[in-house]
């Protein structure tokens, strides 16, 4: 079935993962635990029908008209335009012509509520409902055959009516059966989850289970509810995107540092910069970005430790006016919060940077941050590994900061250890020389093309940042213990560029 005949439902990520919205005319389960988003979602799903001129209905057996007024308020919503059939109040409030009905629904037998139910929605005629929920249905019953059977007798009421209808349920009653027959007899089910972390904000995923005679992309997708609706990210697929290979440098505007990388970094790979704190990876990264935003590149870095004004200071110190590219829209910096932002939020992020704003160099700094932002360690490669892919395949240019723990002598990347799917790693390290702490570059590897096998030094300073001469008499770099033992010619002093 193509986009064009699916059922929108006006939630920003999942139409993309259901491939332009739900077959219409079907009845879809939406399950999850209580606080998962069940409501916020259905009430999207209404809005979206009420847009494009749908009449709109939700059956409510928990929730009070009060209650989910008070959801759509907190959104900035207006729900004009969807009947609300209630029946939850306490008190009886009948009248003719009236949009709402109201009834105590444990003082109703089954099959009477079921036919106020039928009776509303043959008096209406809606081309979208939202039943809310199964659980009140459930125990009104009290008997999972006679539950059953109003669950189907349902489904075969809504069938010929061209309505597109979401059953609700909120798993609160246990027993495999109920899952089993609520999946079996839907025509597509989805599942939202809600769980919590030792620190920082709940995390919320979703997964579609079933879509029949649909496609849809599979597995588990972050989303968060935030104020104006449900947002979705879905899941990273590198294979689904391609450009064709642009073999050009994206060059640094340091000669000596575009040469002893080999002529540059082609477009289209990821470099990783590691070494300890302060030995000058992300004053190297901002480098590449004030050259790339010279050019009139766009580009974004996603900061997760710094302050966004100290990183603006440390550029404007070395002659990098990062302001000015902001101002004229070159450039963007988020300030990434760890415990606040999943991991599929921030994949998201950075696919939405590169299809609509067409961003082509990319820093992440840093992966320690990035690590602090994931629920379970052991997907941290996976989704990582997807991204830089998706990233390569589009065609931009990626750095990558990951600090070693320690600041002199044996270093340890800790838990991390992307170097392996680099295209190039870059290593700095402090070495001693005359009294004096200094800062030491090389190139470990570039899949790209050559690269000098040289150690330098990397002097920074109000000029910008230099590489200086090969230190031929530098020994200890690998063994992680730096030492300087030749001549102090080669080394760079405080002087002009």
């Amino acid at each position: 079935m193509s986009s064009s005949h699916r059922c929108r439902l006006g939630i920003s990520g999942l139409d993309e993962i259901l491939h332009g919205g739900l077959p219409p005319g079907r009845l879809y389960l939406l399950e999850g635990p209580p606080g998962s988003g069940k409501t916020t979602m259905s009430l999207q799903f209404l809005r979206e029908g009420v847009r494009l001129g749908e009449r709109c209905l939700y059956i409510t057996l928990s929730e009070t008209a009060t209650e989910l007024r008070e959801v759509a308020a907190s959104h900035g919503w207006d729900l004009t335009g969807i009947d609300l059939f209630e029946l939850s109040s306490v008190e009886q409030v009948l009248g003719e012509g009236r949009n709402q009905s109201v009834f105590h629904s444990w003082e109703v037998e089954l099959g009477e509520t079921i036919r106020l139910i039928k009776q509303e929605v043959e008096r209406i005629e809606p081309r979208r409902v939202v039943f809310d929920s199964l659980s009140e249905l459930r125990l009104l019953a009290q008997d999972s055959l006679r539950y059953r059977r109003q669950v189907l007798a349902l489904k075969q009421f809504f069938s010929p009516r061209s309505a597109t209808v979401l059953f609700i349920d909120d798993l609160t009653s246990d027993g495999r059966d109920r899952d089993t027959h609520l999946h079996s007899i839907s025509h597509g089910v989805i599942s939202l989850e809600r769980f919590a972390l030792e620190f920082g904000a709940a995390r919320r995923r979703l997964q579609v289970q079933k879509l029949r005679g649909a496609t849809f992309l599979a597995g588990y997708h972050d989303f968060n509810i935030r104020t104006g609706g449900i947002e979705v990210y879905p899941r990273m697929v590198a294979g689904e995107h391609h450009v064709d290979f642009i073999n050009e440098p994206a060059l640094s505007g340091v000669t000596q540092l575009d040469a002893l990388i080999g002529g540059g970094f082609l477009r289209g790979t990821s470099t990783l910069l590691t070494g300890p704190a302060g030995t000058g990876k992300t004053t190297l990264a901002l480098q590449y970005i004030g050259a790339a935003c010279a050019r009139g590149e766009c580009c974004h870095v996603y900061e997760f430790d710094e302050r966004i004004g100290t990183l603006l200071s440390r550029a404007e110190s070395m002659g990098v006016n990062l302001s000015d590219y902001m101002a004229r829209g070159l450039l963007q910096i988020t300030q990434v919060d760890p415990a606040e932002m999943s991991p599929g939020e921030f994949a998201w992020r950075v696919f939405r940077a590169v299809s609509e704003d067409r961003c082509g160099m990319i820093v992440i700094d840093s992966l320690n941050g990035y690590l602090s932002a994931m629920p379970q360690e052991k997907h941290l490669l996976l989704q990582m590994h997807e991204l830089l892919a998706f990233l390569n395949q589009s065609g931009v240019t990626t750095f990558l900061i990951n600090p070693q723990f320690g600041l002199v002598g044996s270093m340890d990347t800790g838990q991390l250890n992307v170097s392996y799917i680099a295209d190039a790693v870059i290593l700095f390290r402090f070495f001693e020389a005359q009294g004096r702490i200094r800062k030491a570059i090389s190139v470990i590897k570039n899949r790209s093309g050559k690269h000098e096998d040289t150690i330098r030094e990397l002097y920074i300073d109000s000029h910008g940042l230099r590489v200086g001469e090969p230190l031929a008499n530098f020994r200890g770099v690998l063994t992680g213990t730096p030492e300087f033992v030749g001549n102090v010619a080669p080394l760079l002093e405080n002087r002009d560029a």
